[in-house]
């Protein structure tokens, strides 16, 4: 693998690293009560009820280890994420994120419409590049 790539590769990966950190960071306030439920969850209420408080304070956690998923399959030292599942669970990311961007383009919220689709479009794509690429090296 070219140096080129490698760098590329590593890019990609800390780009989507950051926004599911930010994704995370989206949910922890929707599970701390902050009104933004209009940008999740269909966009019915402004403040969510507990059970999708709950269900975002899973999704934050989630969110945290998809960041550790893609930055250990792009070649950063995430150690307690193995190689194997850095590879099999970008995959995972790749079609999950999919089915969100499908969900989100379906959704009456124009939130979701236009505000996430797009950046689940682009975390899918990223994704994609970081789970077809070889894993570089990790000293």
């Amino acid at each position: 693998m070219t140096v080129a790539v490698t760098r590329r590769l590593r890019r990609a990966a800390a780009v989507a690293g950051t926004g599911f950190v930010a994704v995370s960071v989206f949910q922890a306030l929707l599970a701390a009560g902050i009104p933004l439920g209009r940008a999740a969850y269909g966009g019915e209420v402004a403040e969510l009820p507990p059970a999708l408080r709950v269900a975002s304070g899973v999704a934050t956690a989630f969110w945290l280890v998809a960041a550790a998923v893609v930055l250990r399959r792009g070649g950063y030292r995430v150690r307690w994420v193995p190689a194997r599942v850095a590879k099999s669970g970008t995959w995972v990311l790749v079609v999950l994120l999919t089915v969100g961007l499908l969900m989100n383009l379906a959704s009456s919220s124009p939130w979701e419409r236009f505000g996430w689709a797009p950046i689940i479009a682009a975390l899918a794509a990223l994704c994609l590049a970081v789970a077809r690429g070889h894993r570089p090296a990790v000293h």
